[in-house]
Formats: C-alpha cells, sequence, structure tokens
C-alpha cells in the first residue's frame, strides 16, 4: 500500500479528520479539479484514514498542481 490517497473533501475537513483520528499528515494538498491529496507519516495511518473516508476517495489518477510547495517552506502557503 501508499502512504498517499486522493479524497473529494476540501483540505480544511481532511486535516480535521486527520487530527481527530489522531494521525500525523506528511503533506496534504488541494487538487485542481476539487479535492485533497493526502500523505500521511506511516502506512498503519494511511490504511486508517482509508477507512475513515472511504465514501470519499477518488480511484485512479488525479490532476495535480504542476509545483507544490508545502506550508512553511518558503514560497509555500
Amino acid at each position: 500500500m501508499t502512504r498517499a490517497m486522493n479524497v473529494t473533501l476540501p483540505e480544511s475537513d481532511v486535516a480535521q479528520s486527520c487530527k481527530t483520528a489522531k494521525v500525523a499528515i506528511s503533506a496534504i494538498e488541494a487538487l485542481p479539479s476539487g479535492g485533497t491529496r493526502l500523505v500521511c507519516v506511516t502506512i498503519e495511518d494511511a490504511d486508517k484514514m482509508r477507512k475513515r473516508l472511504k465514501k470519499h476517495l477518488i480511484d485512479g489518477a488525479v490532476t495535480r498542481y504542476r509545483f507544490y510547495r508545502p506550508p512553511g517552506a518558503e514560497g509555500g502557503y
């Protein structure tokens, strides 16, 4: 399995869901088509979030922004 997943929810909802589940986020970014890409710190946490967000998961490949800078990085959000 992978630590990454794409969901149809807004970034703030995904972050709150992770906080509630006590899951650490490695990276999170908005998708151009709507929704959010979430990368958890551990595979176990990713599995927990996949179960929690099951009905919101996006199957298949999604388009991402060409260049992403994480929050707090120079030039990032």
